[in-house]
C-alpha cells in the first residue's frame, strides 16, 4: 500500500471571505481522501505559479499541488491578464515538469458567482481541484510503476 499523498495548497487570499470558503472545501476533500497537506499563502493569483515552481524545485516531498484563488472582473483589462497568466503558468508547470496540479482559481464576473463556486455546499470548486490533483497524483504513481 502506498503512502497517502502529501499536497501543497497554495492560496491567494485576496478576497479573504471567498478564500476561506475555498480553503474549507479543499481541506474537506483532502481529509476525505486521507491526504496530508501543507498550506502557504501568496498575495494574489498571479503569484501562485511561482510559489508552486519554487516548492517543486526546493522540496521533493510534495506529490501534488492545489492552486486556490479568486479573480473578479473589474473595470480594466487587469482581470484578463491575471486570469490568462496564472492559468498559463500553472499549465506550463504541469506539462513541462509533470506536476500534479489542481486548478482552483475562480475567474468570475462578480462576487455572487465567486461565492456560489467557492462554497463547499455549492459548486465546491476547491474540492473539485483537490480531486483533480489527487487523480493526477495517482496517475503519476501508476506511470512510475509501469515498466518502460
Amino acid at each position: 500500500m502506498s503512502r497517502p499523498p502529501h499536497i501543497l495548497v497554495v492560496e491567494a487570499p485576496y478576497y479573504a471571505h471567498i478564500a476561506a470558503l475555498l480553503r474549507r472545501g479543499a481541506e474537506q476533500a483532502l481529509a476525505a481522501a486521507g491526504a496530508t497537506f501543507e498550506r502557504v499563502e501568496v498575495p494574489g493569483s498571479f503569484e501562485i505559479p511561482s510559489a508552486i515552481a519554487t516548492a517543486a524545485r526546493r522540496r521533493r516531498d510534495f506529490d501534488g499541488y492545489v492552486a486556490l484563488g479568486c479573480v473578479i472582473r473589474g473595470e480594466t483589462t487587469h482581470y484578463d491578464h491575471i486570469c490568462a497568466e496564472s492559468a498559463r503558468g500553472l499549465m506550463d508547470l504541469a506539462v513541462r515538469d509533470g506536476l500534479a496540479i489542481g486548478y482552483g482559481i475562480l475567474t468570475c464576473e462578480n462576487e455572487a458567482q465567486a461565492l456560489a463556486r467557492a462554497a463547499p455546499e455549492g459548486r465546491d470548486h476547491a474540492g473539485a481541484a483537490v480531486r483533480a490533483c489527487l487523480a493526477l497524483v495517482e496517475l503519476n504513481r501508476r506511470f512510475a510503476q509501469t515498466p518502460g
